[in-house]
């Protein structure tokens, strides 16, 4: 059973197909990676996956489960997490209290236990408590936990909302260009937590970045789009010796 299938998956807006006839298969355990020219199709994919968007035709599933027409409060529930290239925070709240927010789907209390807080609702309180307070100290976010997030750097504003995704404690995890805009020292500090996220929290990564050096160096697998069309898959070193590849990033002379 494949750990995450995308089949003949079409995604249509009008008369535009932003993916067409797409198939992809992200095996458990590994990074792989989603490239592609600006305006290939990557986000859309990631919006298939997590339940933004869903499939004009195709289907995807997760672990056999059938996510064509989840709902992303239920793709998350799957075990399914995301991290967006525009920062989706609430800049007038702090590092700790964003997290703490992301993590309201696992507070499992009724109305009236939260009314009282006494009992479960105090001990499930305190549970979720503490493994933010781990995401934050695995993220190297511990001088920033009571800073408002909005008087933070792009680059930790960053690394807060791949924490916020953390939170959620999932099986898999969709970065969607969690490097843009940053400089050379912000990204090899996130590459390390990427391949940390990985190997220490036993998390399959997919991943969706235009810097073709680093997509290189971490991913086991690379799949790449162009006008909607998967165009080539593989290791990196397949992908990077693909002529169809090789022609949309550089084109013919």
């Amino acid at each position: 059973m494949t750990y995450l299938n995308v089949s003949e998956v079409t995604l249509s807006f009008g008369g535009l197909n932003a993916l067409s006839d797409v198939n992809m298969e992200i095996e458990e355990g590994f990074i792989t990676s989603i490239i592609g020219p600006n305006g290939a199709g990557k986000t859309s994919m990631l919006n298939c996956i997590s339940g933004f968007y869903h499939p004009t035709y195709g289907q995807i599933t997760y672990q056999g489960k059938n996510l064509t027409h989840a709902s992303p409060h239920e793709v998350s529930n799957m075990g399914i997490a995301r991290a967006f290239q525009n920062l989706e925070l609430f800049r007038g709240l702090s590092v700790l209290d964003n997290l703490l927010l992301a993590r309201h789907i696992k507070l499992k209390y009724n109305f009236l236990q939260a009314l009282i807080f006494w009992g479960k609702a105090s001990k499930v309180e305190a549970e979720n408590r503490k493994f933010v307070e781990e995401v934050i100290d695995f993220m190297e976010l511990e001088p920033y936990r009571k800073s408002l997030v909005g008087n933070l750097s792009y680059g930790v504003q960053k690394k807060v909302e791949v924490a916020r995704a953390l939170t959620l404690e999932p099986d898999l995890l969709l970065l969607d260009e969690p490097m843009a805009g940053m400089n050379l020292e912000e990204k090899e500090d996130i590459v390390r937590f990427i391949m940390d996220i990985q190997k220490e929290r036993k998390v399959t990564v997919v991943l969706v970045e235009h810097d073709l050096g680093v997509v290189m160096d971490i991913s086991d697998r690379i799949h790449v789009l162009d006008f909607g069309q998967l165009i080539g898959s593989g290791t990196p070193q397949e992908v990077s010796s693909n002529p169809k590849v090789i022609e949309a990033y550089i084109g013919n002379e």
